[in-house]
């Protein structure tokens, strides 16, 4: 008693139809038999007239078990016949091998031949000749209703506003239909009037989602609904899993007793294909909805990820590629990596630092983008240039490989030694914590529409506290690590430049610094690092 999945031609007498609950079914037609479906049996004779169709066009497009479409076009050249003969050879060959009766229409393409195959159902066919004013007069008369991709919501809204009811109308209301939709939407309209569809075989597309939904009698009964729910937790991990599929938008869509439609969507921080992780989003969702009475659950996976892809052809890069560490002394292209060492009783760290040819270098399966090729034209000072790599020997190790001999330098000339003020990790005391912890809040972070994040987008509806505010966090912490590699590379350059730059003989009177408590904000210079300018 659930939904109907289709009915005989004797049933659609009554009103009866496909997608119509069963209920309904039995109130338009009293006698209405019900037969439970044998998917097995239909996927078997779906097999076997695909191997008819194999013979025709081994390059067949199947939509559905029971639906195809062919291109008989070399059948016909080779074998001297028209498409006519080929529609009644493919019939009687499909007839013979399953015992079953279908339907046929050729067309030039194949938006019109799908309706030719709706002309003379049952067991008939229909052919329109390759010749443009037969297309032209096919469509003049043809209703909107009747082309795929046109449903009924389209076919209000075109004959309610613009009077279209015809594929003929749309050629004549072509400027209003250009003005009020879409490039695209206008160019398939403007298609359908001229009776023009899609000839060659379409490319495989990658899924986009996968999903599962239940239909059953309105209940308020909250531990049934949270059993349904966990019921179609597990179907759509199964299918994800058979797909090889992981998912990070999990959408709910629930029917209520009085038919409202609601869909309710959580983006989660990784990807998910497992029934607890599906599970523990989805009861949050329905758990912000309840008291409800439904009638219809459904669990919707979307934004997937295809577990058998390479990694390595992904385009997006990371942030392991801006943070790398490096622990060879030189990356095998020949140039010069900087390794810095903290000397004995300090922490055990240390810092990598690249030259922008080493960065642009493309990594295994990688290419760098136009944008961050700008990235570097514009930022040069995030990368510190090889004449001014020097630091002292007592506290700091410097590890130089030769671009041309692969020779190591062990010793560092003297001009180039500096002493150290401060070690890298420890704090400007120039800067007051105040300002640093002010800083490093997430500019103006807010949720759009109640469940959009305003700085990266991610999708948390109200009900999701506790996520929200490690969302929160997230970007927090986000800020401080940009914060801590920004001072820590303006730190290293002005430590260098120090060391390159040259002395005057004449002594330069300093300037005072002026203090921060003078008013609410911090001098410039208090960002900038005392530097001892005896010699």
């Amino acid at each position: 008693m659930s939904m109907i999945a289709t009915a005989s031609y004797e049933a659609r007498k009554f009103g009866v139809r496909a997608a119509m609950p069963g209920f309904i079914g039995c109130k338009l037609c009293p006698d209405l038999v019900f037969v439970p479906p044998n998917f097995e049996r239909y996927t078997h004779y779906s097999e076997l007239t695909r191997k008819v169709f194999q013979r025709y066009d081994p390059n067949f497009i199947a939509t559905s078990l029971d639906e195809a479409y062919l291109n008989i076009t070399n059948v016909c050249i080779e074998r001297g016949i028209t498409g006519e003969e080929v529609a009644i050879e493919l019939r009687s060959a499909i007839h013979q091998e399953t015992g079953l009766t279908c339907s046929a229409g050729v067309a030039p393409n194949r938006m019109i031949a799908k309706v030719c195959s709706d002309i003379n159902k049952p067991n008939g066919q229909f052919i329109l000749p390759n010749d443009r004013e037969a297309v032209l007069t096919f469509v003049s008369t043809l209703p909107i209703r009747k082309i795929g991709g046109i449903g009924k919501v389209t076919e209000q809204m075109l004959h309610q506003v613009l009077g279209i009811s015809t594929c003929q109308e749309m050629l004549q209301k072509a400027a209003f239909l250009c003005a009020l939709f879409s490039e695209s939407s206008a160019d398939f309209f403007l298609s359908v009037g001229l009776g023009l569809g899609g000839t060659e075989t379409p490319e495989q597309r990658q899924r986009k989602s996968i999903s599962c939904e239940r239909t059953f009698t309105a209940t308020n009964d909250s531990s049934l609904l949270f059993k349904k729910l966990a019921s179609l937790a597990e179907n759509l991990s199964d299918d994800l899993q058979k797909e090889g599929f992981k998912g990070k938008t999990l959408t709910l869509k629930l029917k209520t007793a009085d038919f409202e439609v609601r869909t309710r969507a959580v983006t989660t921080r990784n990807y998910i294909d497992s029934k607890e992780d599906i599970l523990v989003y989805a009861t949050k969702l329905i758990k912000a909805e309840m008291p409800i009475s439904l009638r219809l659950m459904g669990l919707r996976m979307s934004q997937l990820h295809d577990e058998k892809d390479d990694p390595s052809t992904s385009t997006q890069k990371t942030l392991d590629i801006f943070f790398r560490s490096s622990n060879s002394n030189s990356n095998g292209n020949g140039t010069t990596v900087q390794r810095i060492t903290n000397s004995p009783g300090q922490d055990n760290d240390s810092i990598s630092l690249t030259t922008k040819e080493e960065y642009l270098a493309p990594d295994a399966g990688t290419s760098v983008s136009t944008g961050q090729q700008d990235f570097f034209l514009h930022d040069e000072i995030c990368f510190i240039p090889e004449q001014q790599r020097s630091l002292d020997n007592d506290t700091k190790e410097a590890v130089l490989s030769d671009p041309l001999g692969g020779t190591k330098s062990d010793d560092v000339s003297s001009s180039a030694k500096v002493t150290p003020t401060k070690k890298l990790d420890e704090p400007d005391p120039l800067i007051s914590p105040k300002a640093v912890s002010s800083s490093s809040k997430p500019d103006q972070q807010s949720w759009i529409d109640g469940y959009i994040c305003s700085i990266c987008g991610f999708e948390l509806p109200p009900g999701f506290e506790e996520e929200r505010l490690e969302h929160s966090d997230f970007h927090l912490a986000e800020t401080l690590q940009q914060e801590e590699a920004v001072d820590g590379t303006r730190h290293i350059s002005n430590e260098s430049w120090v060391a390159e730059r040259p002395r005057s003989t004449a002594p330069t009177p300093k300037k005072k610094l002026k203090s921060s408590k003078e008013g609410k904000h911090i001098p410039i210079d208090s960002f900038f690092t005392k530097c001892n300018k005896s010699p």
